[in-house]
């Protein structure tokens, strides 16, 4: 089965590789990034700088990219991956949009006959190294089947929302509201503590050890005890991720409160200049109202 993946991030090159480590798969890989497609091609893929130089025949494209815009050129652009596919291949979508970008890229997808799977991811880039995603899909029973080799080879878990595309998209907008708003608090916490005088590696000891610990304390606070704000996820995925939460929360009608006050930490965290960094540097912004010192500064 030959496959496609676009975009070779901190995910999508996990997803990658473990596509190309899988049986029966033939695995070409689409990044703008010198760097990234040389990683792939060393091991053993085959790289592309555009959906429009692979080679043709792909049954399935995994597209981990960062937004609905980015989605939509990669795979229906000028230099997008359509022209090259096989006809019905699967289009497994996993960049996270709204609900009605999602059935809209459906739709277009559908028009051109091909299949359709909503599958947002969560597992960050461990887990996408490790194999170890949770995949949140949404499409047709045809569409599931077809893409099934792909999911197995990348994902512990697979589960099924239904045949509607929207509603994988619908169900990670929710997950980064819990996601966005753990990292928010954990960062509150953090920088409460040192503010107060707290010994910051006990603070994080306690914690990790107590019911008040989270995965995403855990995680990444330990980045920023560490002063390590290479960006497995970036502070403005959550001003974007976040933004979709506002959106579908306004669409319903439903007062996402938590998520609003999050958002604009972010936000305030990339007006400082931080958008780029690890999400956990979002503590960068209470650095900023309190004067508090980080540990690596």
């Amino acid at each position: 089965m030959q496959v496609a993946v676009i975009g070779l991030g901190s995910m999508g090159m996990g997803a990658a590789l473990n596509l190309v480590k899988a049986e029966g798969l033939s695995v070409a890989g689409v990044d703008l990034r010198d760097a990234a497609r040389a990683e792939f091609a060393a091991a053993g893929g085959l790289p592309a700088a555009s959906g429009a130089e692979l080679p043709p025949g792909a049954e399935a494209v995994l597209v981990l990219v960062v937004n609905a815009a980015q989605a939509r050129e990669a795979l229906f652009g000028p230099l997008g991956a359509a022209p090259r596919l096989a006809p019905g291949a699967v289009l497994i979508v996993s960049s996270t949009m709204s609900p009605a970008d999602a059935r809209a890229l459906a739709a277009e997808a559908e028009a051109r006959q091909f299949l359709y799977l909503d599958a947002p991811v969560s597992g960050g880039a461990a887990g996408a190294r490790a194999g170890a995603m949770t995949v949140m899909a949404a499409g047709s029973a045809a569409a599931k089947a077809k893409a099934a080799p792909v999911l197995q080879a990348i994902a512990k878990k697979v589960w099924d929302l239904g045949e509607e595309p929207g509603l994988g998209a619908t169900m990670k907008v929710v997950h980064q509201l819990l996601a966005g708003v753990h990292i928010a608090a954990a960062a509150e916490a953090m920088a409460l503590g040192i503010k107060a005088g707290l010994d910051p590696e006990t603070l994080y000891g306690v914690v990790t050890g107590a019911a008040g610990n989270s995965w995403m304390f855990e995680n990444r606070m330990r980045h920023v005890l560490n002063g390590d704000e290479t960006p497995r996820s970036a502070v403005d995925i959550f001003v974007k991720d976040l933004g979709l939460v506002t959106e579908l929360a306004r669409a319903e009608g439903f007062p996402a409160l938590l998520a609003a006050q999050a958002q604009q930490l972010f936000t305030a965290a990339s007006a400082l200049g931080h958008g780029g960094k690890d999400d956990g540097f979002v503590i960068r912004a209470y650095q900023a109202l309190s004067g508090i010192r980080l540990p690596k500064d």
